[in-house]
């Protein structure tokens, strides 16, 4: 799955169906999280269609895969829609999401869903799990790369911060962690909730190699996703990625508003959402 010249054009459109089909599915259950669905929207796109993550979705469980865990479990309506996009299973199926009996649940689940490695949500976790990933392909002697998606607010959880240090401290130079900072959490801006800044500046305390990027521009985020692989090979140690977004990226009325944290549309709302991102109904 290697390509030195990505196609951008081709990756911009797999994070516009990401969106688009999110605010369906949320539509669909009348509950989910569009917010912060929208924000890692461009970051799944070039992680999945822009050759970084291996994966094999006739073989989910292939030895051979890289690893993503996304804690941030409750922007599922973006992780089934990248998946679907994958071919891991018809992208149709997600309408049904957060129906009773449905495999697409309003948290990931690992045990239901091909291509999840990981049941999230209760948020904090993650990151210690995608450490353990990164220890055991260490003892396999694999080549396997890991990557974790975290929300920020999660890392006013103590947990994390363990995490951060322990992955450090064993010098996992196979683990690429890769932050949502679209400083918005439940109860507001994380700045106000318990503020995180500078967050570059506490990585680096941390040991870490740390890039700062706009999370929108996906020829930035595959510059420093390969700069990522280079560096840490270099330096033996794991590289974090803070990713400024924004939350609701590519619908107006949702852009920066705490109220799209876990609101779902309605359909007037859908309606506007999918003529803003020149998609369809």
């Amino acid at each position: 799955m290697s390509n030195s010249f990505p196609d951008f054009t081709y990756i911009k459109e797999k994070a516009l169906a990401i969106r688009s089909n999110s605010l369906k599915m949320i539509h669909a259950a009348k509950s989910g999280h569009p917010g912060g669905s929208l924000s890692i929207a461009d970051i799944l796109a070039v992680l999945y269609f822009g050759s970084h993550l291996r994966f094999n979705p006739k073989n989910p469980s292939d030895a051979a895969r890289d690893v993503l865990v996304v804690s941030k479990g409750h922007a599922s309506p973006a992780i089934y829609s990248a998946l679907g996009l994958a071919e891991y299973y018809d992208l149709a199926e997600t309408i049904s999401f957060r129906q009773l009996g449905s495999k697409f649940q309003g948290h990931i689940d690992s045990l239901k869903v091909p291509g999840v490695e990981m049941s999230t949500g209760s948020l904090g976790h993650g990151l210690s799990n995608a450490l353990g990933f990164a220890l055991a392909a260490r003892l396999d002697n694999s080549d396997r790369k890991v990557f974790a998606l975290l929300s920020d607010g999660e890392l006013q959880e103590g947990q994390c911060w363990e995490a951060f240090m322990a992955a450090a401290h064993y010098k996992l130079n196979n683990l690429i962690v890769i932050i949502d900072r679209n400083r918005i959490q439940l109860d507001g801006w994380t700045e106000t909730t318990m503020a995180l800044d500078s967050l570059s500046d506490k990585l680096k305390a941390f040991n870490w190699n740390i890039a700062e990027i706009d999370g929108h521009d996906v020829e930035a985020l595959d510059s420093t996703l390969k700069e990522a692989y280079r560096i840490s090979k270099e330096t033996a140690r794991p590289f974090a990625i803070v990713a400024n977004t924004i939350k609701g990226k590519g619908v107006s009325f949702m852009e920066n508003e705490v109220a799209w944290h876990g609101v779902a549309p309605n359909d007037a709302d859908l309606e506007r959402a999918l003529t803003e991102l020149g998609s369809s109904k």
